[in-house]
């Protein structure tokens, strides 16, 4: 757990994924994600998390479904959104979102 409140106090924006390797959507996200951090490079980092191997740290943020993803800086959660979201879209809200 303080491993995940060291990444997610960063300054730079962090993007979580809320993930589980039986979940379909899951699967979809995830070559999407590849390509924001491939748009956004060092400006952003993702980590994925997987809620079965981690059930601690998705209890605490209650994820009730996969994928969740959360979008952290300072500590702060500036957004949250269950669901696959586009590339664009999620890149925006990055931008918008985070400082």
């Amino acid at each position: 757990m303080n491993a995940f409140h060291k990444i997610i106090n960063a300054e730079k924006p962090v993007l979580i994924d809320f993930y589980a390797i039986w979940c379909g959507p899951c699967q979809m996200l995830s070559p999407v994600l590849k390509q924001v951090k491939d748009n956004l490079g060092e400006r952003i980092s993702i980590i994925k998390i997987d809620v079965d191997k981690n059930q601690d740290i998705a209890a605490s943020y209650q994820i009730k479904g996969v994928p969740t993803m959360m979008l952290f800086q300072n500590g702060k959660q500036l957004w949250r959104q269950s669901g696959v979201l586009s590339k664009d879209e999620i890149i925006r809200i990055i931008i918008e979102k985070s400082n």
